[in-house]
């Protein structure tokens, strides 16, 4: 049964819904929303979207563990990111479930290590409601079905602030991991939702689902979902400078 991250009660979250965005774009939302939070902001967000092509080194990890080249990434149209967050190089894509949780664990609990357990609890309670049962392994982070990782963790954390998240592989396509050594773990590969199952998945399908495993560990009341074209970035519809000012006014 899921278990409730803290007992304070009518805790509420704003869902962002905002369907494909550039990994620079809601890198920079995260740090936004996390400023803004520093400044005395209360409210807490859940960011859900897919990034396009998009291969990020975070602050242990190293270059070595890429297996192409730029010339390689640029005629693909694969962007290549350093970020500040935990653990090494990884992949995010279109039919990856990407959720960026912006916390204040003051609200919730302030222990780093529960926090990254929970969220691997709130994956593998989502997937288990689509039949798949996913375990930890020790000394890794993530979860893991037959020794293949289905979704990776990687998180930042400011005065207790979270930013970052978790990335589950939904109906990702599992080839663009060839280019790398995921997570810089040499013995171990990559799976998806859709491979598991032997059909497709539809991230529209699993994102709910998602939500409300987060809800419900975390000990949240209410969920407001913002999936309007004013918050969607999308290749029709992208994020841009003016669209991130009015969100921070609204954050202010």
């Amino acid at each position: 049964m899921a278990r409730r991250l803290t007992a304070k009660m009518h805790r509420e979250i704003q869902h962002w819904e905002m369907g494909i965005v550039p990994y620079e774009e809601a890198h920079e939302l995260q740090h936004l929303l996390m400023n803004a939070k520093k400044n005395g902001e209360e409210k807490d967000y859940l960011i859900t979207l897919e990034h396009p092509h998009t291969y990020t080194i975070g602050s242990s990890g190293s270059e070595d563990n890429l297996l192409v080249n730029s010339e390689y990434l640029k005629t693909r149209g694969i962007a290549l990111q350093h970020i500040g967050r935990g653990g090494d190089i990884t992949y995010h894509g279109p039919g990856q479930l990407v959720a960026y949780p912006i916390l204040d664990l003051n609200h919730f609990q302030k222990d780093l290590h529960k926090y990254l357990r929970d969220l691997e609890e709130v994956l593998m309670l989502t997937v288990k409601q689509f039949g798949i049962t996913a375990e930890r392994k020790n000394g890794l982070t993530g979860i893991w079905v037959n020794d293949e990782k289905l979704a990776s963790i990687g998180i930042r954390m400011s005065k207790w602030i979270t930013m970052h998240g978790s990335a589950l592989n939904v109906a990702t396509d599992l080839s663009l991991f060839d280019n790398i050594i995921p997570c810089g773990i040499r013995d171990k590969k990559v799976t998806s939702m859709s491979k598991i199952l032997g059909y497709a998945i539809d991230i529209e399908d699993v994102t709910p689902v998602y939500v409300n495993s987060f809800s419900n560990l975390f000990g949240i009341e209410r969920v407001e979902t913002r999936s309007d074209n004013f918050l969607k970035g999308s290749n029709t519809n992208p994020l841009k400078a003016g669209q991130r000012n009015a969100l921070l006014a609204e954050i202010n």
